[in-house]
């Protein structure tokens, strides 16, 4: 359900992440292995730092999961308002000529 503030208030699925990243880092160590037995150091060299960062996107997910979850609704809790337009971010009036209040 699209509520109009995605990315404000936007929901990670860390889990299909974590499986992908998990899924990324098989398939380079398993290409850096095979490059190295066919006599390609450099792509092996190149699978090896792939592998690399995928170790760390997997790394960094498992570290979210384990920190819990933050304030996230769930499915029983009504979207959010969709914003108003970002116009007031530039100074330009809305459309009551007033300005809104972006105090925190």
């Amino acid at each position: 359900m699209r509520t109009g503030n995605e990315p404000l208030h936007a929901r990670s699925p860390l889990k299909i992440r974590c499986g992908l990243a998990l899924w990324g880092l098989l398939w380079t160590i398993a290409g850096a292995v095979a490059f190295v037995n066919a006599g390609r150091p450099e792509w092996a060299a190149a699978c090896a730092a792939l592998a690399m960062v995928a170790a760390a996107d997997l790394a960094m997910v498992i570290r979210h999961i384990r920190q819990g979850p933050h304030y996230q609704p769930g499915k029983d809790i009504p979207p959010y308002a969709p914003g108003r337009g970002r116009n007031d971010a530039f100074g330009i009036r809305n459309d009551t000529g007033r300005r809104r209040d972006t105090r925190p």
